[in-house]
């Protein structure tokens, strides 16, 4: 028996390959699946099943195509409603995988088709849980993301997740290991620990969803202070769950454009995301260019910001065009028309520029001058700290409401770290807002300074 978490860092979710006397399965596979296939090729294993544990909705799984190049079975536990062809397997069904067995256990909750897969070894003993979003480390998945039509408040759904938890996970044994579907930084809970996996043992210990003696103060709990989900959420659950575009598809409509062709497109109204280190994009972008680099949270933040469906042309560096295209089909962006031949090197025309200062010249500049500070962090963010006198406009709705803003007024931008404040930054340029300045290491730089910082929740203590 062999099992391997294969962790994408960028959404922090989780896929697994599990594997016994060379039959495979892979547990909720990216949707660049490739990496799967290889794997078991090396290993000389082939993959019998591709496990779903739900409608995910944060990216767009690689189960179909994955079954198409395989011919895997796709499973899904039987509430399921599915566009494709699948196995919709029952409560407590057990599903063979070379010597080993898989369980199938329904736990609605997290979404009303949601199911975990356990793992038994070749003596019949329980080893591993794949939990999905049903059970995080240090947390549990969020009860809000329930498909419209199906009519069921997070009130609703907290109390099948306390149902499921309680009934098919806590009885487990505490030496099983929980191999969850997401890791810290994940929006499909509220406050994932930092690890990747755990024991069932230490779940029920230290996981405070896992305390609550009544259903009542568990619903009550895990329904507190969710942050409305990002609108792509949906978006992506319905992909998963009706069908998609090929990757391979995509990848070939996404060719490299010359410069008069990537011209046209974006005469034709196409995007311009330039996923170039903020460091190279602020040095010179083309006009109306939006800056959202791989070194972060790349794909979300893109899928946050603007509609799955919207057209786009891509400014990458040299070897980076095909993992540009590649994350942005993870979650759901399929209308990518190409990327730039060449980069910047290919343009010849006028660049923007960016001026980027340090904290340490913030300070400077507020104290000599009548800039303002912009803070792009989320709310949440802000109620912990804010500099005094800042304006708060968080990324996610900056679009929307730059009519808070004087384009003649000068804006220091920042975030928590420095990666959000340029993407800001080049919403603010594509805008017409010229009188700016993108701090470098944000707030937590900021905070190392001696300068005006309010602490609401300090202030409210005291």
């Amino acid at each position: 028996m062999f099992v391997k978490q294969l962790y994408t860092t960028c959404l922090a979710q989780a896929a697994y390959y599990i594997e016994s006397d060379g039959i495979a399965a892979i547990v909720d596979p990216m949707r660049d699946y490739q990496e799967y296939i290889d794997f078991a090729n090396e290993r000389g294993a082939s993959i019998k099943y591709v496990f779903e544990t739900h409608f995910h909705a944060d990216f767009v799984s690689g189960h179909i195509d994955l079954a198409a190049k395989t011919g895997a079975q796709i499973v899904y536990g039987s509430k399921a409603n599915t566009g494709f062809e699948t196995k919709l397997a029952e409560d407590g069904e057990q599903l063979s995988l070379g010597k080993t067995t898989i369980k199938v256990l329904h736990t609605p909750g997290h979404t009303p088709e949601s199911v975990c897969y356990l793992l038994q070894d070749e003596e019949g003993k329980d080893h591993a849980i794949f939990s999905g979003d049903t059970l995080f480390v240090g947390d549990v998945g969020r009860p809000d993301l329930c498909q419209a039509g199906l009519n069921l408040s997070k009130e609703q759904m907290a109390e099948y997740l306390y149902e499921s938890l309680q009934s098919k996970i806590v009885p487990l044994n505490d030496e099983v290991t929980l191999y969850p579907g997401h890791g810290p930084g994940s929006a499909c809970g509220k406050n994932l620990g930092p690890e990747t996996m755990s024991t069932l043992g230490k779940e029920k210990k230290f996981n405070y969803a896992l305390q609550f003696k009544s259903k009542e103060a568990f619903v009550a709990a895990i329904c507190e202070g969710i942050s409305q989900p990002p609108s792509y959420f949906f978006e992506d659950a319905a992909l998963n769950q009706k069908g998609y575009k090929s990757l391979n598809k995509i990848m070939q409509s996404a060719p490299m454009l010359a410069a008069e062709d990537f011209k046209k497109s974006v005469a034709e109204n196409a995007l311009i995301i330039d996923t170039r280190h903020p460091d190279e994009f602020e040095l010179g972008f083309i006009s109306g260019a939006i800056n959202i680099g791989l070194n972060g949270q790349y794909a979300i933040w893109a899928a946050t910001l603007y509609d799955l469906d919207r057209k786009i042309v891509l400014v990458t560096a040299k070897g980076q065009e095909e993992e540009s295209i590649i994350r942005l089909s993870r979650v759901g962006f399929s209308n990518i028309v190409g990327c730039l031949e060449n980069g910047m090197d290919a343009w010849d025309e006028t660049i923007g520029m960016v001026i980027s200062i340090t904290p340490e010249e913030l300070a400077l500049d507020l104290k000599h001058s009548d800039d303002q500070v912009l803070d792009v962090r989320k709310e949440s963010e802000w109620e912990t700290c804010h500099l005094k006198g800042a304006k708060h406009l968080s990324l996610e709705n900056m679009e929307e409401q730059l009519d808070e803003l004087d384009k003649d007024h000068k804006y220091m931008v920042h975030c928590a770290g420095g990666y959000r404040s340029m993407i800001a930054s080049s919403i603010l340029k594509k805008h017409g807002f010229n009188n700016i300045k993108n701090v470098y290491g944000g707030m937590s730089k900021i905070k190392e300074l001696e300068l005006d910082i309010i602490y609401p929740e300090k202030a409210e203590l005291g």
